[in-house]
């Protein structure tokens, strides 16, 4: 019972902090952020263990913690309420080429992060080329170019 009871700790931890990190701490991961990642994970399986490495123990955390993920996608599928609080909604960024500054400091996106966004996916190089940016649920940002004729 032990094991469980850890297991759901460190699930619904580890869902709020990467909540709180932000949509975009685990969009582009780098060197840093996959070194933090084995880090993590490293602490993670210590704590979740404990002294018992028995292969009972292992099997019935991966259930509680496989349990938990699908118990709360259902969840958030029949709430719209808890939904938009794990996973958050899209956030429009960029208006008709004007950056939404206040927006973008919220999800800590800056104007270079949308302009790479800009140039791999449409070949745009500036803002005013962009008619929306959107930064998604996955922290992934979607660009709208301008239409090239209005």
């Amino acid at each position: 019972m032990d094991a469980v009871l850890r297991g759901a700790v460190i699930y619904l931890f580890l869902t709020v902090i990467f909540r709180v990190a932000g949509k975009r701490a685990l969009s582009q991961i780098t060197t840093f952020d996959l070194v933090l990642l084995l880090i993590i994970s490293e602490t993670t399986q210590q704590a979740l263990l404990g002294e018992d490495f028995s292969v009972t123990a292992a099997l019935l955390l991966i259930l509680t913690l496989v349990g938990l993920d699908i118990a709360f996608a259902l969840w958030k599928g029949r709430s719209a309420r808890l939904d938009r609080l794990i996973d958050s909604v899209p956030v429009l960024l960029v208006e008709n080429g004007q950056p939404l500054k206040d927006r973008m400091d919220r999800a800590q996106v800056d104007e270079d992060d949308v302009l790479s966004s800009a140039r791999k996916s449409q070949g745009l190089e500036r803002l005013d080329q962009i008619k929306y940016a959107i930064l998604e649920r996955d922290g992934s940002i979607s660009v709208i170019p301008q239409d090239p004729g209005g």
